[in-house]
């Protein structure tokens, strides 16, 4: 497929429908804001998964895709997706919003269908990355709650053949070259894990081989991106444990990764709902490590200001 890559474009992964959809599937965007002014919009029915660009002013060759959450049961639009873009922009860094399939949903290849869009996501952007001016060294994946393990998956299992590549994929690689993971779902061990997100993942009743073949913290080899995480104590939804299991795992591999975890926050606070909060420093923390890390040509930290300064 040939794409032209504009501010908002829309870039479906496949030729069409993937395999496996089932009938009658139909995509619904429902609003639960309680507020007019402050969308909190929530997309199920994903028949055709696609990425939609966010291209900043300035591009710096860095880009990143965006994996909203929403316990692989929805894909939450706006604090995990449009708000996380447009905070990112200002440092130059191109967006690419990824709305993936739900396993919940009857698909046929229900366990790696999420996997399979972001592997595809990767190789499109990867693949596309000289024509679009972007670096294909520096292609990351953000990731937040049940897409945190959408991420962790990825970095542990991006050469998983959970989908027939194509002639124009064979040279391209899925590994992200970074990776964040926001309050993450990480294990679906019986241990510390997020009951909703593994149902709609494994079904009702997995067995002990399912939920270790999908727990990314068991699979971290040295070859692993280097990864940030963050997330706050208090999560009332996911444990902690998740990432400190997947940060643990990183460390004992000899994979570089910084873990954050912040005394107050909840969960699903994205940026909006991080304002007054320590936590909310958390998208100038990404920014510094992105640098830290080379994959930000420059630091650009002054765009996103301190948390004493939003206070004022």
């Amino acid at each position: 497929m040939a794409y032209a890559l504009q501010h908002e474009a829309v870039l479906p992964l496949w030729d069409g429908q993937p395999e496996g959809i089932p009938d009658g599937l139909t995509p619904l965007v429902e609003d639960r804001s309680k507020n007019l002014f402050r969308p909190d919009r929530a997309l199920t029915g994903i028949v055709e998964p696609s990425l939609t660009a966010w291209i900043p002013e300035r591009p710096n060759g860095t880009s990143i895709i965006i994996a909203p959450g929403g316990s692989y049961r929805r894909v939450v639009l706006d604090k995990e997706g449009i708000e996380i873009a447009k905070a990112l922009a200002p440092l130059g860094i191109t967006s690419f919003l990824l709305t993936y399939r739900l396993p919940g949903e009857g698909h046929a290849n229900r366990a790696d269908a999420p996997l399979a869009d972001a592997q595809r996501a990767m190789r499109l952007v990867r693949g596309h990355a000289d024509e679009w001016g972007l670096d294909p060294e520096r292609i990351g994946f953000l990731g937040f709650s049940a897409a945190g393990h959408l991420g962790a998956s990825l970095a542990t299992g991006y050469d998983q053949a959970t989908y027939e590549v194509d002639e124009a994929e064979q040279a391209v690689s899925a590994r992200p070259d970074f990776v964040a993971l926001v309050y993450p779902v990480v294990t679906m061990q019986d241990e510390d894990v997020h009951e909703g997100s593994r149902t709609a993942l494994l079904g009702n009743s997995p067995t002990s081989q399912q939920k270790l073949d999908r727990s990314p913290e068991v699979h971290v080899t040295a070859d692993s991106p280097e990864t940030f995480l963050v997330l706050a104590d208090d999560d009332p939804s996911v444990p902690p444990a998740n990432a400190v299991a997947f940060y643990s795992a990183l460390h004992e591999a000899g994979v570089k990764a910084e873990l954050h975890i912040f005394r107050d926050g909840g969960h699903g606070f994205g940026i909006s709902g991080a304002k007054s909060k320590p936590v909310a420093g958390w998208p100038r923390l990404l920014a510094e490590w992105m640098t830290q890390i080379g994959v930000m040509p420059e630091t650009l930290t002054q765009v996103i200001p301190e948390q004493s300064e939003r206070k004022r």
